[in-house]
């Protein structure tokens, strides 16, 4: 009888550690946002939020079957870089029109033509599309590292430097509300 009681005790403690879960399952985004390192017609680097064309979608891979997942094109050349502490990357274009996903670490960018600029967190907002590339920015933007650890990325150039099809949001940097993590 103690166990049953013990048992009824525990049972509303279990229903609050469910709740978060439940709580998770918001519904997904429908579309992927990021912030974009893009030009305006001046050829400058600027900061923009972009909604990429192609939606969520169901996935049916296993592993991942049942959650969402978006197609972001045809890629090349992915690379993995482990940036150190304190490094400053200078003033650059980007190399092609790349994703970039920050893992780990800390990414500020600047521009040598603007007081705009982005710190961009390693993790689930890290994220970023660059395609400032020479043919379309004169002088690029400028990435400095500031953290005391190691920065980890994966570069994703795009095929053919093809920018994928999108809606630009706003100027500046995508807002963490808009990064469709339901954070």
């Amino acid at each position: 009888m103690a166990t049953i009681a013990a048992l009824l005790l525990l049972l509303p403690l279990q229903l609050l550690f469910q709740q978060p879960f439940a709580l998770a399952a918001a519904s997904p985004p429908k579309t992927l946002n990021l912030t974009t390192i893009a030009a305006n017609p001046q050829k400058e680097s600027v900061l923009e939020c972009w909604q990429l064309t192609a939606p969520f979608v169901q996935s049916s891979v296993p592993g991942t079957t049942g959650s969402v997942i978006a197609q972001l094109g045809q890629t090349n050349n992915t690379s993995y870089g482990l940036i150190p502490p304190q490094f400053d990357g200078g003033l650059h274009n980007a190399p092609a029109i790349q994703y970039v996903a920050f893992t780990a670490g800390k990414a500020v960018i600047s521009f040598p033509n603007s007081t705009a600029g982005a710190t961009i967190y390693g993790g689930r907002n890290g994220l970023i599309l660059a395609a400032d590339i020479a043919s379309v920015s004169t002088y690029g933007h400028i990435t400095k590292y500031p953290s005391n650890q190691v920065t980890v990325l994966l570069q994703i150039p795009l095929a053919n430097n093809k920018v994928p099809d999108h809606t630009v949001l706003h100027e500046g940097p995508c807002t963490r509300g808009e990064q469709n993590t339901n954070d």
